[in-house]
């Protein structure tokens, strides 16, 4: 207080004490609201519908995984004793009780096409490597479908402060705008429109920063999910090896 005082004279201060006292300007949430410009309801409103599509694809997301995960728990044994079993159409059978699984939409892809020439004594090296193609495939297209929605995340993790920041620039715009308007300028004058710019800040980090965040965190489970079908695949691809040759030496 000493400090500011030297600076401006303790009048000056106290005058602009009493000012802002008498002003009684009141930053509720209420209060910011109905001092929003139109432009400032285009920057709230644009927030608002990212923020509701964040947590609508959170949700969506988590519940994905969490399913995809607790039905490969399950699928995973069942399906390996078929396969011991060399029980392949009841391991197809199982794979396609677990719609839910990413490991069991591989695995039935896979198993469906060296179905189609089990009985066939000479399988060619061709017919191993179009199963091998169509594990590919499937781990594709469930990559893509476990991947789903998670650019908008990064759209919104990514665009959201730049449009707080637009928020905060058209405040402060409007506040420079009332001191240019008014010729005793004091808190009152630029309080709203300083309260708009703040607020829109505050609102573009506050979307930000948990859309990154889910982005990041999904991000890592679809990586995961990635490893494990890609190791299911291989071990799906030695078991097609290892039927292939008990049937040439049963020959």
């Amino acid at each position: 207080m000493t400090f500011f005082a030297s600076l401006l004279g303790s009048d000056s201060l106290g005058a602009f004490l009493m000012l802002a006292a008498d002003t009684k300007i009141s930053f509720g949430i209420y209060d910011i609201a109905k001092s929003l410009t139109i432009p400032g309801w285009i920057v709230i409103s644009i927030l608002l519908i990212q923020s509701v599509y964040m947590i609508a694809v959170g949700i969506e997301r988590w519940l994905t995984y969490n399913k995809a995960k607790q039905q490969s728990r399950q699928y995973a044994p069942k399906v390996a004793m078929a396969l011991k079993n060399s029980n392949i159409d009841e391991a197809i059978n199982i794979s396609d009780r677990h719609k839910d699984s990413h490991l069991a939409m591989v695995v039935s892809s896979g198993l469906k096409e060296f179905a189609a020439h089990q009985g066939n004594t000479d399988i060619s090296a061709d017919e191993m490597e179009a199963s091998k193609r169509a594990l590919d495939r499937a781990i594709a297209v469930k990559t893509a479908e476990l991947k789903r929605g998670l650019a908008g995340l990064a759209t919104v993790g990514s665009t959201a402060p730049f449009v707080g920041l637009f928020g905060t620039v058209v405040g402060i715009i409007g506040a420079f705008v009332a001191l240019a308007q008014t010729e005793n300028a004091g808190i009152g004058a630029v309080g709203a429109a300083i309260a708009e710019a703040l607020v829109a800040t505050a609102f573009g980090i506050a979307v930000a920063v948990p859309a990154v965040w889910l982005f990041n965190y999904f991000t890592n489970k679809v990586t995961s999910f990635g490893v494990e079908m890609e190791n299911s695949a291989s071990e799906l691809v030695d078991y097609f090896i290892k039927q292939r040759t008990k049937a040439l030496k049963g020959q």
